[in-house]
């Protein structure tokens, strides 16, 4: 890993707000993700399951946690397994972690070789009643890949049949949900990293630039500062590229009079971050473009007024639909019979605003939360409305990261990545 050392106590309170929400005499174990083959003998990077990273802080392939606050035993309460190492992996693949060191990274006493793991979780089963086991329900998953936990959970079931069952996820999506004071100091500085490659690519852009260069350009500085690289697939959409939302070729040639929709995020510690700013490659907005972009950017400043404690996911989206409705007239986008004659279920505006203003941030991109209930204070939300006119070759969106607040107005993370016109321009022709 590249970042620096994250201080154990995150860890420690983690476990104990899961802990404190588990039924008594319950157990919950929680796998690393596998290293995934692509042919041959390769394989792709290793990303960390979210859920392990964030009750132990191990980044690191091959490891379990188990936690047991009602165990007989003190050493039982909670285990770190780990891929036992030795000199022959340090040459061939790297330092892993020692027993040592993983107590030091998490803040876990009873550290134990992977061999040990059936050994030990054979005698905790026979002292507990229930199981919590660790599935994916965030509401926009599509597995199709049988991942290590599950693989975990379908031998659990088979050979613990008489144990109760319970879901490790619901209490996740609430507790990830809401920031410790340290997530959200590595949140910023996750942004402060977008914000440098975003600055250089402000000086690089001109005429016939590739996207894939700038999307280099962002990559070099991000990775310079100790970040693994973009915590997504990056958006670099030229011209009329930037109508379709999840344009990631990043292939083509952008040329003078039109804008660049970038969507780019730096990642640090393995937490995300994720920008927006359109751009113009001449470095001056048409008249035209600047409206449209001074709409948009009214309906992300008013948006983020909403995002306050107790606010509804779904009815904060219909708020932002009448902004949002509101400034496309204005722009001659819409008239008042389209609004008048609207569909309820899919307004006017989304001919023009077709995807949601706001997702959960964190560990994911698009982080745990229970959508169905209340906002709270320090959870972290983008701002991220758009205007795409496929017609006039071009669409803008813009979008932070903030910080709901117990009151006012949210904080935002990105407030120093600069998103007004003139400073855009004076930046890029400076």
């Amino acid at each position: 890993m590249k970042y620096h050392p994250i201080d154990r106590n995150l860890y420690i309170k983690n476990r104990a707000k899961f802990t404190a929400q588990m039924k008594p005499n319950s157990v919950a174990v929680f796998n690393s993700n596998d290293i995934y083959p692509v042919s041959a003998d390769t394989t792709l990077p290793f990303a960390q399951h979210r859920d392990i990273l964030y009750l132990s802080g191990v980044d690191q392939e091959e490891s379990i946690l188990l936690l047991f606050p009602d165990a007989p035993y003190a050493h039982l309460k909670e285990i770190l397994f780990l891929r036992e190492t030795n000199e022959h992996i340090a040459v061939w693949e790297g330092e892993k972690l020692t027993k040592e060191r993983a107590f030091e990274v998490s803040g876990i006493k009873s550290v134990y070789w992977l061999t040990d793991f059936y050994k030990i979780l054979k005698e905790v089963m026979a002292y507990s009643d229930t199981m919590y086991i660790n599935t994916n329900e965030h509401y926009r998953a599509s597995i199709e890949t049988e991942t290590r936990e599950a693989r975990f959970i379908k031998w659990w079931k088979e050979n613990y049949p008489a144990h109760k069952v319970e879901k490790s996820n619901p209490i996740l999506q609430r507790i990830r949900s809401v920031k410790e004071s340290e997530e959200i100091d590595l949140l910023q500085k996750a942004c402060d990293l977008t914000e440098k490659g975003f600055r250089r690519v402000l000086s690089f852009v001109k005429p016939n630039v590739m996207e894939y260069e700038i999307e280099a350009e962002f990559a070099h500085e991000f990775i310079r500062n100790r970040s693994k690289g973009f915590a997504y697939t990056p958006i670099i959409a030229s011209g009329n590229n930037a109508n379709v939302l999840h344009y990631i070729e990043n292939n083509q040639q952008c040329k003078a009079g039109d804008l660049i929709l970038l969507d780019v995020g730096a990642e640090y510690a393995n937490y995300s971050s994720d920008m927006t700013r359109t751009i113009p490659v001449s470095g001056k907005y048409t008249d035209r473009q600047k409206a449209v972009y001074n709409a948009v950017l009214k309906v992300k400043n008013e948006a983020t007024k909403l995002l306050v404690p107790g606010t509804l996911w779904k009815e904060y989206h219909v708020e932002v639909g009448k902004i949002m409705t509101s400034e496309l007239l204005g722009l001659g986008l819409l008239d008042k019979a389209d609004v008048q004659n609207e569909n309820p279920e899919w307004p006017a505006y989304k001919k023009y605003f077709m995807h949601g203003t706001s997702h959960h941030l964190g560990l994911d991109t698009h982080d745990y939360g229970l959508l169905h209930e209340p906002m709270q204070a320090n959870m972290v939300f983008t701002v991220e409305p758009g205007i795409y006119i496929p017609k006039e070759g071009f669409g803008i969106r813009l979008e932070d990261d903030v910080v709901i607040q117990k009151s006012g107005e949210p904080f935002n993370l990105m407030r120093n990545i600069p998103i007004e016109i003139e400073e855009i321009e004076s930046l890029m022709n400076s």
